[in-house]
């Protein structure tokens, strides 16, 4: 009990000793502390007009309030003037410096009430009521520019030096103290509830966009998995032929000699040893796949398939025509694949966002790459827009990327979509033909 104790009033005694500092920190200082600014308009949009607007609500005041010193409060023309259009001015500066504004205010309400205190009786004191206006002016823009904590001290100040004025009269006044404590406070909450919502709808579109940057970077990594994946059973694929063909290929020589015994040994015992590194490193992802066992070892899709998949999309009823220029030609099972999945993407795409549209699948093949264009007409109204971050465009430029290709996307003149991608595809070499054991 005592240990919670003297926890308590060593906590006490910081904020007590904090509170010097504190105040040295947020009042003794020309900085503030601006709102962050994001995509949307706001009011710092505005600020050439608010300052205007300001101008002239400052000029509209300070006539007022010059007179009410004058007549009301019997100060001399010149220190009315001084003193009024010092507060007058102090609300057009606390756009850009709320602080040194709000000591300006404080200062001349101040210097007002000791030098007019003697020569009157009957007025509001020791606020004027302009005055007044003016000062909670000031202190709803210094809520608006710093933190709710300056914002607090500011108001607290301000209060305390009101009711210090008061303690040093000579005659009774119409003290107003407890109304210009309830003005001030108001102006002082609704400007902190204004910035406090202001900073809660930053965060909340800075949140957005972490979000969004998140999940386009997760949607990255499993397109980047799945296309791993794919390439993993083609790589083991061909890793496993290799081996298979080196082991086998010394029982078609009739007496092979030693050196090819050994050379072909070599060659099996390095792809086994490769194909074991590529399932270490690449087999795991096989263990993330959602797909059932069934369908994550079925053959990698070629361009074989091809009219498979337009089959499927044409029963889903959207219109697809199909061009082959050049000549048809087998191709590397990456390219192959790559080409098939690009197709298909653009195809998704064309259904999800672009339903009803006339599409059009082209393949062409040159002496040393593949070109693929797939275009969609415009579509009769606008799809709905989806929030799910999807693949499609990713994966495509993610393939097109790791075979050295390039990818093009976008509108077509007549309001479509086009999806153009060029694969650098050299033909695929047969097999050779076995040599025959002879006896």
């Amino acid at each position: 009990m005592q240990k919670e104790e003297k926890g308590v009033r060593a906590r006490l005694v910081a904020a007590l000793r904090a509170v010097p500092r504190n105040l040295r920190d947020d009042l003794w200082t020309t900085a503030r502390d601006p709102l962050p600014r994001t995509g949307r308009p706001s009011w710092q949009d505005w600020m050439p007009a608010f300052a205007l607007v300001l101008v002239f609500t400052a000029a509209f005041i300070a006539i007022p309030n010059i007179n009410q010193l004058t007549l009301a409060y019997g100060l001399d023309t010149t220190y009315a003037v001084l003193l009024g259009g010092l507060q007058s001015v102090a609300l057009v500066l606390a756009l850009v410096r709320p602080v040194p504004a709000w000591w300006a205010v404080t200062i001349a309400m101040v210097v007002v009430a000791a030098v007019a205190e003697p020569r009157t009786s009957d007025v509001l004191f020791p606020w004027t009521g302009p005055g007044l206006a003016l000062q909670g002016g000031v202190l709803l823009l210094l809520a608006l520019r710093v933190r709710p904590r300056a914002a607090v001290e500011a108001l607290a100040i301000s209060i305390m030096v009101g009711l210090a004025c008061g303690l040093f009269v000579s005659r009774a006044h119409n003290y107003g103290a407890g109304t210009a404590a309830a003005v001030l406070t108001t102006v002082v909450v609704v400007g902190a509830a204004l910035r406090g919502s202001r900073v809660a709808r930053t965060e909340l579109v800075l949140q957005e966009e972490l979000t969004a940057e998140e999940r386009a970077r997760r949607t990255q990594l499993e397109e980047r998995n799945r296309i791993a994946r794919e390439l993993h059973d083609v790589l083991a694929h061909h890793m496993s032929l290799i081996s298979i063909q080196a082991q086998v290929a010394p029982h078609l020589v009739a007496d092979p000699p030693d050196e090819l015994k050994e050379n072909l040994a070599a060659i099996r015992e390095n792809a086994v040893e490769a194909l074991t590194e590529l399932r270490r490193v690449l087999g795991v992802l096989r263990s993330e796949d959602p797909l059932a066992d069934g369908a994550r070892h079925t053959p990698q899709p070629t361009l074989d398939r091809l009219d498979e998949l337009v089959g499927n999309v044409r029963d889903a009823g959207q219109t697809v025509t199909t061009q082959t220029t050049g000549e048809p030609r087998p191709l590397s099972p990456g390219v192959e694949l790559s080409a098939f999945r690009i197709v298909q993407e653009a195809l998704s795409n064309v259904m999800r966002h672009s339903p009803g549209t006339r599409a059009r699948v082209e393949l062409g093949y040159e002496p040393h790459a593949l070109a693929i264009r797939v275009t969609n007409t415009a579509p009769a109204e606008p799809a709905p827009p989806t929030r799910i971050a999807g693949h499609g465009l990713l994966g495509m430029r993610e393939r097109a990327t790791m075979l050295g290709g390039e990818l093009a996307v976008g509108p077509t003149p007549d309001g479509g979509y086009e999806v153009t991608a060029i694969l650098p595809a050299t033909p695929r070499k047969p097999p050779a033909d076995p040599v025959e054991d002879t006896p």
